[in-house]
């Protein structure tokens, strides 16, 4: 029996730990295609065949207003918020405040930020309410689909900034921190199961793993806030 997942990268090291263990106790085989949520919307309502789905709650909404997900069966599972990442070694940034955030910001060089992602897409709308929107003109750079702090790693951009689950894990890399608490983004992530699943109870199955008592400190230790039914 295998389960096609469909899911966005902010969960991809809390699967990258679970499955194997999942997999072995249960019988089963799991195939984990990753994009973002946005990105995974277009391709569910182009057609792609999927069991499991982990996206964002809006995106997941949407999905079962199009009547792509089985409604009832679609769970929060996890919230993260969004966080900095600079070279690894590099003197980390003041970000605390608002305004100390606004000059750390002014003062880089560049910035690397999703280009599909809800981190990017929020980040767009942040510079706005700065006002520093124009000022910063030039020095974004559009990340491709993944972990795009590994153009930091690289030494292609100055920071990343994403949702911190998929800050964290970038080799090369050090976290700063997170988002002042007036400038957060907290985006919930959430499970369902498609409407054409091919086994309905065991993609269920599945969606109960990720919300057991037992997976809760694996989804802590990989940044996020884990949701418990």
């Amino acid at each position: 029996m295998t389960v096609k997942v469909l899911s966005t990268h902010a969960v991809e090291e809390v699967l990258r730990e679970l499955v194997p263990g999942f997999e072995a106790r249960n019988g089963m085989s799991l195939t984990i295609d990753y994009d973002p949520a946005n990105v995974l919307r277009r391709r569910i309502e182009d057609g792609v065949s999927f069991d499991v789905a982990i996206v964002t709650r809006p995106v997941i909404d949407a999905l079962a207003g199009l009547g792509k997900m089985i409604r009832d069966t679609c769970v929060d599972i996890g919230r993260s918020g969004l966080g900095i990442a600079v070279r690894e070694g590099m003197a980390k940034p003041d970000i605390t405040t608002p305004d100390a955030f606004k000059r750390t910001l002014l003062s880089a060089k560049s910035i690397v930020r999703s280009k599909d992602g809800t981190s990017g897409l929020y980040f767009e709308t942040l510079l706005t309410r700065l006002g520093i929107f124009e000022a910063m003109h030039g020095k974004i750079i559009m990340g491709e689909s993944g972990r795009i702090a590994e153009l930091v790693a690289c030494g292609e951009a100055e920071m990343a900034i994403q949702q911190i689950p998929e800050l964290l894990p970038v080799r090369g890399t050090d976290f700063v921190g997170p988002l002042p608490a007036e400038l957060q983004l907290y985006t919930v992530f959430s499970a369902g199961v498609g409407v054409s699943a091919s086994d309905r109870a065991a993609a269920k199955y599945f969606i109960d793993n990720l919300t057991s008592a037992g997976s809760s400190a694996l989804f802590i230790a990989k940044g996020l806030e884990p949701v418990l039914h």
